[in-house]
């Protein structure tokens, strides 16, 4: 059974940083395209970065361009979200995905697994 595990959230100041890392347990081997996402109270779950396999290609939401920077250790099968100059807005449960396929896509649907999320706080 394919489980995502995510750690690494808490409260940190603005300004500050975090690293959410997520874990894939069940699976290995597997050329799968991995990303982050967040959702907000009563906000609905948007994307926030995603890297693939060979660690050859990022993409990065615009609100989190150049300070957020997404990376991967296949051999852990883990993937992190290195996060700075976080803002009040940032404040989220963060929800690590994977796509079995080599590409990017930034709609959730288009993700096969999830983890549980961690929850992300940012004081102003």
């Amino acid at each position: 059974q394919v489980q995502l595990v995510e750690s690494g959230g808490g409260l940190v100041q603005a300004g500050g940083s975090l690293r959410l890392c997520g874990t894939l347990a069940g699976r290995t081997g597997s050329w799968d395209t991995r990303g982050w996402f967040r959702q907000a109270p009563g906000k609905e779950r948007e994307f926030v970065a995603a890297i693939t396999w060979r660690s050859d290609s990022a993409y990065y939401a615009d609100s989190v361009q150049g300070r957020f920077t997404i990376s991967r250790d296949n051999a852990k099968n883990t993937v992190y979200l290195q996060m700075n100059n976080l803002k009040s807005e940032d404040t989220a449960i963060y929800y690590c995905a994977a796509r079995g396929t080599y590409t990017i896509v930034v709609a959730p649907s288009g993700y096969d697994d999830w983890g549980q999320g961690t929850q992300v706080t940012v004081s102003s």
